[in-house]
């Protein structure tokens, strides 16, 4: 059976946030571990200064770890969701949740949107993978 065209589209929104928001983890740890401050990016800290430090969750290495390694999941779950992949599908909505504990914490507006739209979007095509 052929993939879907909004299975693609879940598939590329997962991708773009996987992608756009793992990809800055790098220099954000890369300037904790030399002891530096956070990298603004767009003019925004990248990582830092949201609900977790609020809370006293200070950002720090093992943190972005953390992130990253949901990014590089996500990543990998569109990968398959875009073959129409069920595991894939499945990855995409078990990481969801989890993806928003850091979204939150960290005080990333666009990602829970998009989640919320691939979200749908897979829910609504799910006879596609059965």
């Amino acid at each position: 059976m052929p993939v879907l065209p909004l299975i693609r589209l879940a598939a590329f929104l997962q991708w773009f946030v996987a992608f756009g928001f793992g990809v800055f983890c790098i220099p954000a740890i890369r300037n904790l571990l030399n002891g530096e401050d956070i990298p603004l990016v767009m003019g925004f800290p990248a990582y830092g200064r949201g609900p977790f430090e609020r809370v006293g969750i200070p950002t720090s290495v093992p943190l972005l770890v953390g992130f990253l390694l949901v990014c590089v999941l996500e990543a990998a779950a569109s990968y398959l969701l875009w073959g129409g992949q069920k595991s894939g599908a499945i990855l995409s909505l078990v990481l969801v949740p989890i993806g928003a504990i850091f979204w939150w914490g960290f005080a990333l507006p666009i990602p829970p949107l998009l989640a919320a739209v691939w979200t749908v979007l897979i829910l609504l095509n799910w006879q596609a993978f059965i």
